[in-house]
C-alpha cells in the first residue's frame, strides 16, 4: 500500500516537471494571454479612454472620475511604450494588467472603469481595432506592391517572352502583359482588404457579456470615438463573432497564394537554365560549399510563409466551428492565429516588393526563348482561318503538320520556306510569314486585355488612374 508521499510525488510526476506547484500551476499556464494579448495594450488603452469618456457623457461616472481614469490610462501607455510597465502573467491578459496598474495609479476611480462593460465585449473591441488597423497596413503594402508592377509593366510593355500552359511554351506575350497578371491578382486582394473593412467597421463595446446593459451608455458614441461606422446591433453575437478575424486569415491566405506563385516564377526565372531575370545581392544569398552559387532565399521563403499563413487559417475555423453562442475561452486562441500570419503578410508583400523593383530584366534572354517551342503555331492557324479561310479545325491541322515539317528539319516555323509551307498546304502565300515572328504575334493580340503592347499600356494607365 502506497504511503502518503508516494501518492504526492506520483501526482507531480503525472503533471510532469514544469508543473512541479501542481494543478494551479497548469491552469495558470493554460489560462493566462498576457504573453501575446500585450500586443493589444494600445487599442485597449485607446478603448477604455472612449469608454470613459461615453461614461461621464451620460451620467454615469463624474467628469472628476473620468479625467482621473484618462489620465492614468495614458500613462500607462507611455510606461508601456517606454518599456517601464511590468507585465504579471498572474493578472492573465491585458485588460487586467492595465486595470490593476491604473488602481495602483488613480485608486478607487479606477473600479469605475468597468461599468457597463464586460471582459467579453472589452476584448472583442480590441481586437477588432488592432485588425482594421492591420488591414489598413495591408492595403497601403499592397498599393506600393502594385505600384511597382505598374512601373515593371511600363518599361518592358514592349519585351517579348515566352507564355506558358502547363509550364510549357505556349504564345508569345510581353513581359509588361506578365506583369499585369500580378496587377490585377494583387488588385483583387486588395479589394478583399476594403471589404473586409467594411464589414467588421462596427464597435462591440456595450455589449457586456452577452446581453447588453442596464446602464443609459450611449454605443453611437463610443463606436464615433473609436472611427467605427456604427455599433453591432446583437449582443449576442457581437461577443462570439471572430469572423473578422477569419476574414482577415481567408484574405492573407489568398495573397500569400499569389505571393507564393510569383515566388515560385521568380525562383525558376532567376535559374541558369531560363536566365529571365538576375536578383541582387539584396535578395539573394550564397552556397557555404559552392561558390558559384546564387540563391533565391527571399522568395524561397515568401513562398514558405504561404503555408503558415494556410496553416492559421484552418487553425482557427477549427477553434470556431463547434461553439454554442456566446463567448467561449476558447476563443482565446483566437489572437496567436491572426497575430503570427499578419507578421508573415507583411514581411512577404514587403520583401516581395523589393524584388519587383530590385530584379534586373534580362531581356535578351527571354526573347530568345519566346519564340521556342513553336509558339507561333498558333498564329499560323489564324492566318490561315482569316487569309486562306479554312475552317479553324483544318487550320490546326495543317499547322501541326508544318510544326512536324520543322521538327524534322530542325528550324522554327519562321524558318521554312513557303515552298515547305506549299506543300502542306499550297494556298499559303508569302504574306505567312509576316505574323511568324514573336514581335507580330505579340502585336496582333489586340483583343481587349490582350498582351499587344499598346493594350498592356491602356490596362498600365486604367490601373494608374485607381492606385
Amino acid at each position: 500500500m502506497a504511503d502518503g508521499n508516494s501518492e504526492t510525488k506520483s501526482s507531480n510526476q503525472m503533471w510532469g516537471g514544469r508543473f512541479a506547484s501542481g494543478p494551479d500551476a497548469i491552469m495558470e499556464e493554460i489560462n493566462a494571454s498576457i504573453g501575446f494579448d500585450k500586443k493589444l495594450y494600445a487599442q485597449d488603452i485607446r478603448g477604455s479612454i472612449a469608454h470613459a469618456t461615453m461614461l461621464a457623457h451620460q451620467g454615469i461616472i463624474s467628469a472628476d472620475d473620468k479625467d482621473k481614469i484618462v489620465h492614468g490610462l495614458n500613462t500607462i501607455l507611455s510606461e508601456i511604450e517606454s518599456g517601464s510597465f511590468e507585465f504579471s502573467r498572474r493578472l492573465e491578459d491585458i485588460h487586467m494588467n492595465i486595470e490593476a496598474r491604473l488602481a495602483t495609479l488613480i485608486g478607487p476611480a479606477a473600479g469605475r472603469l468597468h461599468t457597463a462593460r464586460s471582459r467579453n465585449d472589452q476584448v472583442a473591441l480590441d481586437f477588432r481595432l488592432w485588425v482594421k488597423e492591420e488591414l489598413q497596413r495591408t492595403e497601403k503594402a499592397l498599393t506600393a506592391l502594385i505600384a511597382a508592377f505598374l512601373d515593371r509593366a511600363e518599361e518592358h510593355a514592349d519585351t517579348v517572352m515566352p507564355g506558358f500552359t502547363h509550364l510549357q511554351t505556349a504564345q508569345p506575350v510581353t513581359f509588361g502583359h506578365h506583369c499585369m497578371a500580378y496587377v490585377e491578382m494583387f488588385g483583387r486582394d486588395r479589394s478583399r482588404v476594403r471589404h473586409a473593412i467594411e464589414h467588421m467597421d462596427e464597435s462591440p463595446i456595450g455589449a457586456a457579456a452577452l446581453a447588453g446593459t442596464g446602464f443609459p451608455i450611449d454605443r453611437h458614441m463610443t463606436a464615433k470615438a473609436l472611427g467605427f461606422a456604427g455599433p453591432t446591433r446583437n449582443s449576442i453575437d457581437t461577443v462570439s463573432d471572430r469572423d473578422f478575424a477569419l476574414e482577415f486569415l481567408s484574405m492573407a491566405s489568398i495573397t500569400a497564394t499569389h505571393l507564393s506563385r510569383l515566388a515560385e516564377e521568380i525562383v525558376i526565372w532567376s535559374t541558369p537554365q531560363f536566365g529571365f531575370i538576375r536578383l541582387s545581392d539584396a535578395f539573394s544569398t550564397g552556397s557555404s560549399i559552392m561558390p558559384q552559387k546564387k540563391n533565391p532565399d527571399a522568395a524561397e521563403l515568401v513562398r514558405a510563409k504561404t503555408g503558415r499563413i494556410n496553416g492559421s487559417l484552418i487553425a482557427l475555423l477549427t477553434v470556431m466551428k463547434g461553439l454554442p453562442l456566446a463567448y467561449s475561452k476558447d476563443m482565446q486562441e483566437d489572437k496567436e492565429q491572426v497575430f503570427d500570419s499578419a507578421e508573415s503578410l507583411e514581411l512577404a508583400i514587403a520583401a516581395m516588393t523589393g524584388m519587383v523593383r530590385d530584379m534586373t530584366i534580362r531581356s535578351d534572354r527571354m526573347k530568345a526563348a519566346a519564340g521556342s517551342g513553336y509558339s507561333t503555331a498558333t498564329d499560323l492557324a489564324d492566318w490561315l482561318v482569316r487569309e486562306a479561310g479554312l475552317p479553324f479545325r483544318d487550320a490546326h491541322h495543317v499547322t501541326g503538320r508544318a510544326v512536324a515539317l520543322a521538327e524534322q528539319k530542325g528550324c522554327d516555323l519562321a524558318d521554312l520556306s513557303l515552298a515547305d509551307l506549299q506543300s502542306i498546304y499550297a494556298d499559303i502565300t508569302e504574306k505567312v510569314f509576316d505574323v511568324l515572328t514573336v514581335e507580330a504575334s505579340v502585336a496582333s493580340r489586340t483583343s481587349f486585355g490582350g498582351t499587344a503592347p499598346n493594350e498592356v499600356r491602356k490596362q498600365i494607365a486604367w490601373w494608374r488612374a485607381r492606385n
